[in-house]
């Protein structure tokens, strides 16, 4: 999904990019990978994730630091792109975000963004949703879906034309996630932060039992025990 957005946001190389809401540096790593910036600077609000990152990508062209999205520690116009991977659904204000990525791209740069489509085609959260919801309907007040509605279609568009950005442009990213068998579906619900994963860890055992085996009978499961889905994401692109 991240190489996808990247390769579709383009940007001249040697540039210099941001990444807002770096988390633990996935999408940096993929910019430094696939997009040959000069320099890529990740924000993040955690500082356990911005020392992840820091110990994990030791790439002299990568730099992080901790930040608040609706108040860049960063000078106007100091960079070329502007971008954002799965975080502006989370940020309180996501406008004064991207009005953010806006002061800090040089006029013309690049600013883009992308958030998952919960409420459709990011079938592994609408499953698990669905089942939750069936066994406990006071579960819908978490489902990512509704709570976030930025996650649809035009929602990122008209955040982006609100904060004075041009030539906005929408357009979707979708992959294939193919779990090897339901235990590799079940796990990140275990583990992971996030809404579900949160919800599963505050289940009684026998209720997240019941969880667990209404999934293992509702998904799509071929014959070698595999589950075929599809993640989509909505993405936008812009001018600063």
């Amino acid at each position: 999904m991240a190489t996808r957005f990247v390769q579709a946001v383009g940007g001249a190389e040697g540039g210099t990019w941001l990444d807002l809401g770096c988390g633990t540096g996935a999408l940096t790593a993929t910019v430094l990978a696939h997009a040959a910036p000069a320099r890529v600077t990740g924000i993040d609000p955690s500082p356990g994730f911005v020392g992840h990152a820091r110990a994990t990508i030791d790439d002299p062209r990568a730099g992080f630091a901790v930040g608040d999205a609706t108040a860049l520690p960063l000078r106007a116009e100091s960079v070329d792109n502007a971008i954002s991977g799965l975080v502006l659904n989370f940020v309180p204000d996501p406008l004064r975000a991207a009005r953010e990525m806006r002061r800090v791209t040089v006029r013309g740069g690049t600013v883009a963004a992308y958030v998952w489509d919960y409420a459709g085609r990011m079938q592994m959260i609408r499953h698990f949703w669905e089942a939750a919801v069936a066994l406990d309907p006071a579960a819908e007040a978490l489902d990512e879906g509704p709570r976030f509605p930025i996650c649809r279609p035009g929602g990122l568009g008209e955040v982006f034309r609100a904060a004075g950005l041009s030539d906005v442009e929408e357009f979707e990213v979708e992959v294939p996630t193919v779990f090897a068998d339901f235990d590799d579906f079940w796990n990140p619900f275990l583990g992971a932060q996030g809404p579900a994963p949160n919800y599963t860890a505050g289940l009684p055992e026998e209720a997240r039992v019941r969880l667990r085996e209404r999934l293992r009978a509702t998904l799509p499961t071929g014959v070698d025990g595999s589950i075929a889905l599809v993640a989509r994401a909505w993405a936008v692109r812009a001018r600063s």
